[in-house]
């Protein structure tokens, strides 16, 4: 079958829009190709600072032949409404239409077979559709044209055949960019014009006009050669894949090279030297192996192989990094002049959200809920207090003004500097993570309970005024806030209830609960067991259930779960669950007929079989001793006890009849049905498990 390629050539074209600019060009075409009945094998998309490319593979040559039938009037229609049928339908003669029956009677119905369409045609009116309708996040017109594009679009190339011939020109125009076969190389190193055919012969002649194609190849290449050079001088490249992605999205040919800068900023903290280095000139920066720390040299990736080896260019990016990082040492000694404290009262004047205050009654509200909290988690009071004052105090200096991403590190260093106790110091740094699912978690005692009451008092107050998560919109990060709660309690094993938190909420815990179980899910835990222990949190907001079921401690959850999990695995666990659901089944039939709940105990003396009698006595022992063990939060051990049951509820139904002729009898068995489905509810509802 034959292969489309396509080439969009243009100025430099952003690092940041490239990937999605590669996947909508292969969305967008591949759609339209589907939709046009040309249903194609595969398609990959690539972006290069000066181009987006194509492959199609696997296209067929011809849309399919396609039959359509319309509908005409009765038979018997008056004149002037056959005419207009025969003229919609492209027939000359009603004879040329064919008599068809339904329940209305007899209808003309015109069938009319169109041809399918060469692919090389409909691809001629699909491009030019996407480059017109192409989704840049910003664009610009330029000259006289109309054509709206990222940067001015130079030229295009469209090509389509089998791999047998020689592949054709798709022939269309935009804006006055005809399509050819004609594409150009490196900018400075090869920027004659290239004549292409299909795309295997593309990748080859662009590679040999010094242009690489494949993002993903010019990574490898910039890491690989990054780290071999960095070897080659005894030191360590810091591996960047933020960065590594943006620099392979600024040059066509990597060449990587090494500068350095006076070892006398060494002084500045790495972190600040690693962010003037990246942000200002996309430079990674290099570490001494033996120590971890950053030495006085950088790699940058230059876009051509200079004649001079790239002296110029290394002196050219030395230059403009020695005046950064003097930029940087003069905010970080500034810095170093005012105590963390004495910046606190230009918080404030400070807003942090119209309806919520202003940033110093935000930091009095951490301070306070800290104070709860610390005592909770095992923390030193005065500590957590102290830490919980200071930890914002960093926004207000130069250096995190100046680079944003390194708040909380900046404030541990200046904590440090002025003598503030280590506890103190790592919790301003801490106590904003974790910041995502793939960061550390604070574990020191002083750190868990500032990063706590950050997370809680954001959530708290955006709740009070009603700011909720609505869809996907959650412009204050509050299911992140919320995860980074969970992730504290559960990696530190905390034992904290929620609910006696200061400002958290019944409808507060709820947004907990659905965090929990997402992230529970994502872990691999059953959906219906996760479900089956949060039923129960739902029986006790009605009052029905005991205390020990907590659902505002969200690792006595998290040990519920796992616990059932490993019981429903064993033979006991599986085959009480069918015992258990057969008695819930029965109940709910009888219930409902009834217009009523079976509940409270069964009288003993209406026990007549040997079968129900036993299963009462091992329903009371099951009980004791399941409650005793959850009392211990041993769920493994209240799983145990509810599996003795088993026998007992097997036996009961196999002799046993619960629709006894005898009403007494029979409202004492359903209540002794009723006291096995409460008996297991002290660790699930297993009427919300499947299987």
């Amino acid at each position: 079958m034959p292969d489309l390629l396509l080439e969009l050539f243009c100025e430099e074209i952003p690092a940041r829009m490239q990937a999605r600019a590669a996947d909508d060009l292969r969305k967008m075409i591949t759609d339209r190709l589907v939709a046009a009945g040309l249903v194609y094998e595969g398609a990959k998309a690539f972006a290069t600072p000066r181009r987006l490319a194509l492959t199609v593979h696997g296209v067929p040559a011809q849309q399919p032949d396609v039959k359509e039938e319309r509908k005409g009037p009765k038979v018997g229609a008056p004149e002037q409404a056959i005419a207009g049928f025969l003229r919609a339908a492209g027939l000359t003669s009603i004879d040329q239409a064919k008599v068809q029956a339904d329940k209305k009677g007899d209808f003309y119905v015109a069938i009319t077979e169109k041809k399918g369409r060469a692919a090389i045609a409909v691809l001629a009116e699909i491009v030019p559709e996407v480059v017109r309708a192409f989704p840049w996040p910003k664009s610009m017109r330029w000259g006289s044209g109309r054509l709206t594009w990222v940067r001015p679009l130079h030229s295009i190339v469209a090509t389509f055949g089998p791999e047998t011939e020689e592949p054709e020109i798709v022939r269309f125009s935009v804006d006055g960019i005809d399509a050819g076969d004609e594409t150009r190389g490196h900018r400075f190193m090869a920027p004659g014009a290239i004549k292409v055919r299909r795309f295997e012969d593309y990748v080859a002649k662009l590679h040999d006009a010094k242009v690489v194609l494949d993002p993903a190849r010019r990574a490898e290449m910039i890491l690989a050669d990054a780290k071999n050079l960095a070897f080659a001088q005894g030191f360590e490249l810091v591996e960047d894949e933020g960065l590594l992605a943006e620099v392979s999205g600024l040059v066509e040919w990597p060449v990587v090279l090494m500068g350095s800068f006076d070892a006398s900023f060494l002084a500045i903290p790495g972190e600040v030297i690693r962010a003037t280095i990246r942000n200002n000139q996309k430079c990674f920066v290099l570490r001494d192996p033996q120590t971890a720390k950053l030495v006085n040299k950088f790699i940058l990736v230059a876009n051509i192989e200079a004649s001079d080896h790239g002296k110029a260019i290394v002196a050219g990016n030395e230059r403009v990094i020695r005046a950064r990082l003097s930029d940087a040492k003069f905010f970080y000694e500034t810095d170093l002049k005012t105590r963390l404290e004495d910046r606190l009262p230009k918080f404030e004047g400070i807003v942090f959200h119209e309806k919520l205050g202003t940033q110093g009654e935000r930091i009095a509200r951490i301070v306070a809920l800290t104070g709860q909290l610390a005592p909770l988690v095992g923390a030193d009071v005065a500590k957590a207090e102290r830490a919980a004052q200071l930890c914002k105090a960093d926004l207000l200096t130069e250096v995190v003004g100046e680079f944003p991403e390194v708040q909380g590190l900046m404030g541990r260093y200046y904590a440090e500097a002025q003598g503030e106790d280590e506890a103190v110091a790592h919790a301003i740094e801490d106590h904003y993570r974790p910041k995502g699912p793939d960061d550390l978690v604070p574990g020191d005692p002083v750190s868990i309970a500032v990063a706590l009451a950050d997370k809680i008092d954001t959530l708290v107050g955006f709740w009070a005024i009603d700011e909720k998560p609505t869809g996907s919109k959650d412009p204050y990060a509050l299911r992140r806030a919320a995860l980074g709660v969970i992730r504290i309690v559960l990696d530190n094993a905390l034992r904290l209830r929620l609910l006696k938190v200061r400002g958290v909420s019944a409808d507060l815990l709820s947004f907990f609960a659905d965090r929990l179980k997402v992230q529970l899910r994502e872990q691999g835990a059953r959906h219906d067991l996760v479900d089956a222990v949060f039923a129960l949190g739902e029986r006790s907001a009605g009052g029905t259930t005991d205390t020990n079921n907590a659902q505002d401690d969200l690792l006595m959850i998290v040990r519920r779960v796992e616990a059932l999990g490993k019981f429903l695995e064993t033979d006991d666990g599986k085959n009480l669950l069918a015992g258990v659901k057969r008695a819930t089944n029965i109940l709910r039939i009888e219930e409902k007929k009834d217009k009523r709940e079976y509940t409270g105990a069964p009288d003993a003396e209406l026990l007549q079989q040997a079968e129900e009698k036993a299963l009462a006595e091992a329903i009371a022992a099951a009980k004791k001793e399941a409650s005793a063990a959850v009392a211990k939060e041993d769920f493994a051990a209240a799983m145990s006890a509810m599996a003795k049951l088993r026998p007992k509820v097997d036996a009961f139904f196999d002799k046993v009849t619960v629709n006894a002729d005898d009403k007494a009898v029979r409202e004492n068995r359903l209540k002794l049905l009723s006291e096995i489905r409460e008996a297991t509810r002290a660790v699930a509802d297993f009427s919300k498990i499947e299987g």
